[in-house]
């Protein structure tokens, strides 16, 4: 492909991938990146991202971030510097979108719960979920389960793994997305600057949705030196900003202006590390510490808007009530349906009944983690008779 020609060395060529688990023709006009790209929007899983959680709960409002818009602004960020750094755009693509795929209802909230329930049987994480999706629970092809993704794309979903998981994948798919963890390695650049953008794009859209819902205001943020930087610079290019009709204009640029000044500070803090540890490829990238990243100057800053989000909006009264009626909703589903399978649909129904204790809560587990918000609080009304979420 014309594009990948401009590539860097030491980015994922398509050409080069390590493959497919089940071995496929190549397509006659996409590269193997855009093929998983394109597998990826086609999935039920990734729908369903439009009715999960981000921060606010999908009934609490219209204009707040879902998992869905979440993974399309990560997305947007990581093709934007991939395409300075001369990364491959595709892959960095196909993992942003797929990166949450396997995350539950109710968002870390749901995750949480899952996991406590699943403490006995392995517990729960989402990244290791996510793969699980595409590698597994997705039922689009008759001759293989899952949508077959290039490792490449895989090892990038799989962001975080415990020793524990990484050996078992490691026993099941011998040299694959496990090994890493195993041997202490990076994944590719791209999975690097995926996992940072990510970042970038949940501090930057949840101080736009907890400003939105009232919780957190531009007061607040005064403590934050990364947003009121270019809250300042902003309502000083424009004085009018500063009436209260103008506010929402306000937020909107400033955080425009932060987003741009993190994403020029990941491409000179990687370009720097790159020409400082001038990796020939791929696996050279595999043994290197990792080299996409903030400067320190942009990482402590970084983490100081993190602390605040934490302790402003994600422990907020209002979002800890909420989130407490949702893991109920998740404790409660798993129990029913561990005690009574039938209540799930038939062909989960049958997986559970046919397995053993540990068979039955992964069959749960993956039922649950599937569900939208929306979804999961009806089944909760339909078989509790209560309504815990509006």
């Amino acid at each position: 492909m014309v594009l990948e020609a401009h590539l860097a060395s030491y980015a994922c060529h398509s050409a080069c991938t390590q493959g497919r688990r089940h071995p496929e023709a190549p397509a006659p006009t996409r590269t193997e990146y855009q093929r998983d790209r394109d597998r990826i929007v086609h999935s039920t899983a990734f729908r369903r991202l439009v009715y999960k959680t981000q921060v606010f709960l999908n009934h609490e409002g219209d204009l707040f971030r879902t998992r869905l818009t979440h993974s399309l602004e990560v997305a947007q960020l990581g093709r934007s510097i991939a395409r300075s750094l001369r990364l491959n755009e595709d892959l960095v693509e196909a993992i942003c979108l797929a990166h949450d795929l396997g995350h539950t209802p109710f968002g870390h909230a749901g995750q949480d719960a899952l996991n406590e329930c699943m403490a006995d049987h392995g517990g729960f994480e989402h990244n290791l979920q996510s793969l699980r999706v595409v590698d597994t629970l997705e039922d689009r092809y008759p001759a293989y389960d899952g949508i077959n993704l290039t490792y490449e794309t895989r090892e990038g979903i799989l962001k975080h793994c415990s020793r524990r998981n990484a050996e078992q994948l490691e026993a099941r798919e011998p040299g694959g997305v496990g090994r890493r963890f195993l041997l202490g390695q990076q994944p590719s650049l791209e999975a690097q600057l995926c996992n940072l953008a990510d970042e970038i794009a949940y501090n930057a859209h949840d101080i736009d949705d907890g400003v939105r819902s009232g919780l957190i205001t531009l007061e607040q943020l005064r403590d934050v030196p990364l947003f009121d930087r270019y809250r300042a610079q902003a309502q000083n290019d424009y004085p009018h900003l500063a009436q209260s009709e103008g506010r929402r204009r306000l937020l909107s640029e400033a955080i425009r202006r932060m987003l741009s000044e993190q994403v020029y500070d990941v491409i000179d803090a990687t370009r720097a590390a790159l020409a400082e540890h001038a990796p020939a490829d791929v696996e050279a990238v595999r043994r290197l510490p990792a080299l996409v990243g903030f400067s320190q100057a942009m990482r402590a800053q970084s983490q100081v808007l993190k602390r605040f989000l934490f302790q402003s909006l994600y422990r907020h009264p209002q979002v800890m009530q909420t989130t407490d009626r949702a893991r109920q909703v998740v404790r409660d589903l798993f129990a029913i349906y561990q005690a009574y399978p039938r209540e799930m649909p038939p062909v989960q129904a049958g997986w559970a009944l046919d397995g053993d204790d540990a068979r039955r809560a992964r069959t749960v587990a993956d039922f649950i983690a599937g569900m939208t918000d929306r979804f999961a609080a009806r089944e909760h009304e339909r078989l509790t008779g209560q309504r815990l979420l509006a």
